[in-house]
C-alpha cells in the first residue's frame, strides 16, 4: 500500500498548477536566469536590470525559489537554482524559447477555450485569434522567431537519441522536410559521412541554417532550399525526413504532405517520420508529456499525436506502407515507410 508521499495530487493541486506557467514565462521573458548567470543578486538589482517593480520582483523570485529556478540565499538575495540553468538563453539545454512559445498570450487564451475544441474538434486558436496558427506566424515575425527557436531547442535535445537509434548511413541523399535551422540534418550528416543532404522549409524557418551547418562542419554537403511542402518538395532524395511535422496537421493535410514526398521520390524512396507514438491506451503517467502535447495540438493547430495504427492509416492513404518502427517507448520514434 503506497504511503502518503506517493499519493496523487488533489484536484485543487492540479488546478492551481496553472500558476506556475506564467511565472516561468515572465522569468524567461525578463531573462532572469541570464542575469543571475554571473552570481547572486538582490531583488532590487534584478528589478533595476529588468525595469520592473522591486517589491513585485521580490515576490516573483520568492515563488520561483519554490520550483528551484532560483535559490533564496538570504532575506533579499537570490542565485540561480538547479532548475534555472535551462532558462538561460546560452545554456546547451535551454528551453527558454519553448517556455515563451507555450506560454504566449495567444496560446494561453486558446487553452482557455479548450471546451470549444472538445465540443467541435476545431482548434480554439482560430476562434481566439481569428486566423490559423501558421498564418498567424507568417504575419507576426517576432512570434515566428520564438517558434523557430523553440523548435531548434526541442530538436537539439532529441537529436542525439534519434541518430543513435536509427542508421541513416544507408542513404546517399536525404531531404529534411520542415527541418528548420538544420539541427537534425547536421547531426544526420555527421553520422553518415558519405551522405548529401537538403534542408527544406519556409524562408523564415531556415534563417540561421547556414550557420548551424557550418558550425557542424557539414555545409559543403548540404543544400538549403525554401518552399512550401504543400506545393512541392525538392526532387531526387533517397529519403525524406519529417520530424515533428505531421503532428501539426489533421489527417487530410498529413496525407498531402506525404504525397508530396512520394512525388519527390519518383523511383521509390523512403519516408522517415520522427514523432512520438502513442500507446493504444494510457497505462502510466510516464506518457503524460505526449498526451498533453496531443491536447496542445488540438487546441492550437488542429493536429494530433498518433498511435502506430493511426500512422499506418496515414501512410496507406498516401500510398506508403509502414515497414519498421524504431525507438518504441522513447520520446521520438522513427517510422520508416516505403511506397506500397
Amino acid at each position: 500500500m503506497p504511503g502518503p508521499e506517493h499519493s496523487p495530487p488533489s484536484v485543487l493541486d492540479i488546478v492551481f498548477g496553472y500558476t506556475a506557467a506564467p511565472m516561468m514565462n515572465v522569468a524567461a521573458r525578463l531573462e532572469i536566469a541570464d542575469k543571475l548567470a554571473d552570481g547572486m543578486k538582490t531583488s532590487s538589482e534584478l528589478a533595476l536590470a529588468t525595469e520592473t517593480h522591486e517589491p513585485s520582483m521580490y515576490r516573483l523570485l520568492r515563488a520561483l525559489a519554490c520550483f528551484g529556478v532560483v535559490t533564496h540565499t538570504e532575506s533579499d538575495t537570490f542565485e540561480l537554482g538547479p532548475a534555472g540553468s535551462s532558462l538561460r538563453s546560452d545554456s546547451p539545454d535551454s528551453v527558454r524559447s519553448m517556455v515563451m512559445l507555450l506560454c504566449a498570450e495567444e496560446t494561453w487564451r486558446s487553452w482557455g477555450r479548450l471546451e470549444h475544441s472538445v465540443r467541435t474538434g476545431d482548434p480554439a486558436w482560430d476562434q481566439v485569434n481569428g486566423i490559423s496558427h501558421f498564418d498567424f506566424l507568417a504575419q507576426h515575425p517576432e512570434h515566428a522567431e520564438t517558434f523557430n527557436s523553440a523548435m531548434a531547442e526541442y530538436t537539439k535535445a532529441a537529436t542525439p537519441g534519434i541518430v543513435e537509434r536509427y542508421d541513416f548511413s544507408r542513404f546517399s541523399t536525404l531531404a529534411d522536410i520542415g527541418g528548420g535551422d538544420g539541427t537534425l540534418l547536421a547531426a544526420i550528416l555527421n553520422s553518415a559521412p558519405a551522405m548529401r543532404g537538403t534542408l527544406f522549409d519556409l524562408p523564415a524557418g531556415i534563417e540561421g541554417a547556414r550557420r548551424t551547418l557550418e558550425e557542424a562542419g557539414v555545409a559543403d554537403r548540404a543544400d538549403i532550399v525554401s518552399g512550401d511542402f504543400f506545393s512541392s518538395i525538392p526532387a531526387g532524395p533517397e529519403a525524406c525526413v519529417l520530424k515533428s511535422v505531421l503532428h501539426d496537421w489533421d489527417d487530410r493535410k498529413c496525407v498531402e504532405i506525404l504525397r508530396r514526398c512520394r512525388e519527390a521520390m519518383p523511383g521509390g524512396g523512403t519516408v522517415l517520420v520522427i514523432e512520438p507514438v502513442l500507446p493504444p491506451h494510457v497505462s502510466s503517467p510516464s506518457i503524460m508529456g505526449v498526451v498533453m502535447s496531443d491536447l496542445n495540438m488540438l487546441v492550437n493547430t488542429g493536429g494530433r499525436e498518433r498511435t502506430e495504427a493511426e500512422f499506418r492509416a496515414l501512410f496507406s492513404a498516401a500510398g506508403f506502407s509502414l515497414t519498421s518502427l524504431t525507438g518504441e517507448g522513447t520520446d521520438f520514434c522513427v517510422l520508416e515507410a516505403t511506397p506500397a
